[in-house]
């Protein structure tokens, strides 16, 4: 199930933030409960994608992106991800996640997220691209940016992330279907 009680708690604990820019980090603090878990013990890993929603989903409302969804009628989806874990998390560490923009291109808006561990370790990192969408398809960017009263123009992508999207965009679409 969603984790919505504690998608509430994000948003009640972080009810005075001040807003970001939108290139701003938003960070936050989680526990890694029992029913987070999966047989080895550890943070499960589909589990570690819904709880960065919870780092996102404060993002969007603090540079003001939920509020221009919501006016324009748009939604925004995860169109992708790249996700590597390196450290265990284990049942009731406590982890610090950080969030943020890092620029867009002509469909999508990349973000960066990392769990931090109390001992200073990273525990794993994400790179998103999502989709702002309405009835009609795909909103361009530029196009959000315009209605949040942002710069159009993306900041300079990182290499790695620019590395990311051209091997991406070589995966083939839609995928080979296997027979046994």
């Amino acid at each position: 199930m969603y984790p919505f009680i504690r998608l509430f708690k994000e948003y009640f604990v972080n009810r005075s933030a001040p807003p970001l820019p939108l290139t701003g980090t938003h960070m936050s603090r989680h526990i890694c409960w029992p029913w987070d878990i999966d047989l080895w013990m550890e943070l499960n890993n589909g589990r570690t994608l819904t709880l960065y929603d919870l780092g996102r989903l404060p993002l969007a409302r603090r540079t003001g992106l939920l509020d221009v969804l919501a006016n324009q009628g748009w939604s925004m989806a995860m169109a992708g991800c790249s996700m590597s874990w390196r450290r265990r998390v284990r049942m009731l560490d406590r982890l610090t996640m950080y969030t943020r923009c890092v620029g867009w291109d002509a469909r999508f808006i990349y973000m960066e997220q990392s769990m931090w561990k109390s001992d200073g370790d990273c525990a794993n990192h994400n790179l998103v691209r999502a989709v702002v969408s309405n009835e009609n398809g795909i909103v361009a960017p530029a196009k959000v940016m315009q209605a949040m009263g942002e710069q159009e123009a993306s900041p300079p992508l990182p290499d790695w992330v620019q590395a990311w999207i051209e091997a991406d965009a070589k995966r083939p679409w839609p995928p080979m279907k296997h027979a046994n």
